[in-house]
């Protein structure tokens, strides 16, 4: 490279240049087999990827940094920088060098930015995971009304729905966007309502925002004069739907993905579940923030990509809609009861690749040859799961479904035509056309593949012809291919009518040489043969990745068919091998759950080979014109948070329409979700763990109805005695006059447990537990009434505390518990008692025991070589030497 500045260079001039125009992102610049990046972007790449910084060239008088990725290995590369906040431009050669030649010797091949790659619009299946989706969020407001537009350009799958921003932060929690777009005139406090999930927030002008402009940009990309046929939208919708339409349009550099027409959601139509409700019950990550561990693993047992992406967003969006619900539950009621169709359903779905996501590539002309395979099988597997189904009385929701997954034979018989079994993975590598469905391929395969063999099945045809039976056909580097004989056959191939076919080209010594049209022709289409092959089967892509979208929505309903199939059949085979119950929902206040079970916690116990897990009851039905609450007591460890959220579980289950694991449910519809359980703080916004909790349980007293869930565990702990205890009954009391909702309300305070003789709707309930020998065993059975203790120091025991101070602790409770009742209108008088500030030493270890007759006697019995008379015997004689 030469030390001259970027001015005087045309390369690094195009560089600049483009640079200039995507300043916030990293900038590809494709140079042959290589993407390479210069100056700050290099520095940067270089550090995020671990690669290696060069240089190249001289800029004002110093050296250019300079790193570069291989072409053909960019993804792996790209993921690893959006993963740490980087936008990628994506700047391509867009002409070949040869005809930036023609320009000048000098000239500089044409290069542009064809896509800006960013968290949000990723479409490459390595860059994503397979079975969630990837949402780009918009949020608007405009005349004080908010809405929130959400879109995964990956499937294609596009919705809004009308948001105020104080129910903004739990739907971001809901849907988990990797990016938001905003605009730069909103003043949202974004880093508090992201602060669980951290995506990439993007500002855009105002004008990305216009309502206006959104309806104008709307209509042209789904090509009609009006949005009614799609629903009735307000402005700050369309305003939401239009930002996220721009910058896809900026992003892709106006190749649009197959964007289906916006869904409209209810702010009602789902359970509301806000952030730290969430993250408590780790529906679909753990509280380590990995997929194991969570709700969705313990129950995920699809089959498809795209089935595990449903079951996701049921998961996360349990409905309200007891129809809804109510038809789910038919479906996988059908699917258990008919096995012999359930199994081959199974076994054809495993065969069913991701559609959706193969359609949204080929819509943004990044598809490959495998993509079109995905439409093809897919499709095929769509057809024959509808024979399956056909002789069959299906339930409304599975039948609505199967519907959609016939009417593609005319597609599938072309692509089975025109497609190998298993295509490359590139269509610029070729291979992937089917012999026989295109003759001139065919014929230009066979040239380049065979072009010895019809050269020689040529040769003998000349040789026939002329009756020359010496004749050969040859090739060298100055005439190409020739028909060479003898100068007796020659005169022969001179003379007429053989003059009319071979055309005299060369004489030697010894041999005369002709050629023939056909063999130049020839010898052209065979030098030609390889890139005229590859220029065929690219247009054949084209032609028939146009095919395939111009059947897109139906391939679209036909995947999320194939979805539903996916998701019944995995939920019928959890509910069989798990012994789950169908529950009953209905629009009443019941909450009754018969031998209910934490499906996490059960799962980990199996998989560790451990206890079984005890089934609770729980019934929060009493209160039908009030509040239900069940106060829970009881010992540390004895599994009171385990049954708060197994029930919040069951409800969510539940609503989200599968099976329960219980024995039998029967629950009212839950408008709201809550739950504060476990202790953490947030030490990034200044938060104590006590803070934390009341600004949970702030949110919760300050917004569940009356139809909400509740569970709240150990309120107040994270302060004073009195002053947690006057909290805890305050919150207590408030869930139950002012809330009126249903609640599990855990709690070390026994001294809450009167509240049930005060409040109509209040019950106690305890998790029991043993003390035996010294120490507390935990029975994990919920039962109606209060615990008289709560074994906290046989707990700490338990935990390995030196012995020392379990001891004293012992010493400090009993003296306490006695100065409580002596002291009781004086509790200094307690602290006075106790010599709190005395040494205490260690106790000595308790000596042995001397072995008695009867542990002695005990050694020596073998009880089952005994006989029911000498068992008799036996115990007799110990109960003499006890005497």
């Amino acid at each position: 490279m030469s030390n001259e500045t970027p001015a005087a260079t045309p390369m690094m001039a195009q560089y600049l240049e483009i640079k200039s125009r995507h300043r916030d992102a990293l900038l590809f610049y494709r140079m042959g087999d290589f993407y390479e990046m210069f100056f700050d972007d290099a520095i940067a790449a270089s550090q995020a990827l671990d690669i290696a910084l060069t240089k190249r060239g001289k800029h004002a008088g110093d050296d250019i940094p300079m790193c570069g990725v291989p072409f053909h290995a960019a993804e792996t590369y790209l993921l690893n920088l959006i993963r740490k906040g980087f936008k990628v431009a994506v700047c391509e050669q867009l002409e070949n060098p040869a005809d930036a030649k023609k320009r000048g010797a000098k000239a500089v091949v044409k290069r542009d930015v064809v896509r800006l790659v960013t968290p949000g619009t990723l479409t490459e299946d390595s860059l994503l995971d397979a079975r969630r989706h990837n949402y780009l969020a918009a949020f608007a407001e405009v005349r004080n009304e908010g809405a929130l537009a959400w879109i995964d350009i990956s499937t294609g799958a596009f919705h809004v729905m009308p948001c105020p921003l104080v129910g903004l932060g739990p739907e971001l929690a809901r849907l988990n966007p990797s990016e938001i777009v905003i605009s730069e005139a909103n003043d949202v406090n974004w880093a508090e309502l992201v602060s669980d999930f951290h995506p990439n927030m993007t500002p855009l002008s105002r004008a990305s925002f216009d309502s206006t402009s959104a309806q104008k940009r709307l209509t042209e990309l789904f090509r009609v004069s009006s949005l009614d046929a799609f629903g009735a939208f307000s402005l700050a919708e369309l305003s939401a739907m239009g930002a996220i339409i721009d910058y896809l349009d900026i992003t892709q550099k106006g190749k649009l993905p197959l964007v289906r027409p916006p869904v409209r959601e209810s702010l009602r139509g789902n359970m509301q579940i806000d952030a730290a409700t969430r993250r408590n019950l780790e529906i679909t990550h753990s509280l380590s923030g990995a997929r194991d561990g969570s709700l969705l693993s313990a129950m995920d047992r699809t089959v498809t990509a795209a089935g595990g992406r449903l079951l996701e967003r049921r998961l996360s969006s349990p409905s309200r809609d007891v129809d809804i619900i109510t038809a789910r539950l038919d479906a996988i009621s059908f699917a258990i009861e008919n096995p012999k169709l359930s199994e081959p359903l199974r076994d054809a779905l495993r065969r069913v690749p991701d559609m959706e996501r193969a359609l949204s590539r080929i819509g943004l002309e990044r598809g490959s040859p495998r993509d079109l395979a995905a439409i093809r099988n897919g499709l095929s597997q769509a057809e024959t799961i509808a024979n399956a189904l056909s002789n069959a009385t299906l339930p409304s929701l599975v039948q609505q479904k199967s519907a959609f997954l016939v009417g593609h034979a005319e597609l599938i018989d072309l692509l089975d035509r025109a497609l190998v079994a298993e295509p490359p993975l590139l269509a610029r590598d070729g291979g992937f056309i089917a012999p026989g469905y295109d003759t001139e391929l065919d014929e230009c395969r066979t040239l380049r593949d065979q072009g010895r063999g019809v050269i020689a099945s040529l040769q003998s045809k000349y040789a026939e012809a002329a009756g020359v039976s010496s004749l050969k056909i040859k090739h060298n580097n100055v005439l190409g291919y020739f028909i060479e004989t003898t100068s007796t056959h020659a005169e022969k191939m001179l003379s007429a009518p053989l003059n009319e076919i071979f055309i005299h080209r060369q004489t030697t010594a010894n041999q005369v040489r002709f050629t023939t049209l056909e063999l130049s022709e020839l010898e052209t289409k065979i030098h030609n043969a390889g890139g005229r092959a590859l220029e065929i089967e690219k247009r054949l892509f084209d032609t028939l990745c146009m095919a395939i979208l111009e059947r897109a929505p139906a391939i679209n309903d036909a995947s999320s068919a194939l979805a539903e199939m996916d998701l019944i059949s995995s939920l019928a085979d959890l509910a069989i091998s798990e012994d789950w119950t169908r529950p009953k929902v209905d629009q009443g206040r019941s909450f009754e759950i018969i031998g209910g079970r934490h499906p996490v916690v059960e799962r980990a116990l199996r998989k560790q080979g451990g206890s079984k897990f005890v089934a609770n009851d729980c019934d929060l039905s009493d209160g039908h014109d009030g509040a239900a609450i069940w106060l829970l007591t009881g010992p540390n460890m004895a599994g009171k948070s385990t049954f708060l959220r197994q029930n919040a579980l069951i409800a969510l289950i539940a609503q989200a329409g599968s099976f329960v694991p219980a024995k039998d449910a029967h629950i009212g519809i839950v408008s709201q979700l809550f739950s504060r359980v476990g202790a953490s703080d947030d030490l990034a916004r200044g938060r104590s763990t006590f803070m934390v909790e009341m600004v949970e349980t702030a949110a919760i007293l300050n917004q569940a109805d009356d139809r909400a869930l509740v569970i709240l565990d150990e309120i107040g702990r994270g302060t004073a005695t009195y002053d947690g205890l006057s909290i805890a009954w305050a919150t207590l009391e408030h869930l139950h006059d002012v809330n009126t909702c249903r609640a599990l309300f855990a709690t070390h305070y026994h001294e809450m447990t009167s509240l049930s003789d005060k409040l109509k709707g209040a019950e106690n309930a305890t998790v029991s537990a043993k003390e035996w020998d010294g120490e507390v065993i935990f029975l994990h059975e919920v039962i109606k009434g209060k615990a008289d203790r709560s074994y906290g120091v046989q707990v700490a025991r338990l935990a390995g505390l030196p012995t020392a101070v379990v001891e004293r602790a012992k010493a400090v409770l009993e003296a306490l518990e006695k100065g409580q009742s002596q002291h009781a209108a004086n509790p200094k008088a307690i602290i006075d008692d106790l010599p709190l500030f005395s040494a205490m030493p260690a106790p000595a270890p308790a000596p042995k025991a001397k072995e008695s007759a009867v542990e002695k006697a005990l050694l020596d019995i073998l009880p089952d070589e005994l006989t029911p008379r000498e068992a008799l015997q036996v115990l007799y004689d110990l109960k003499a030497k006890l005497d």
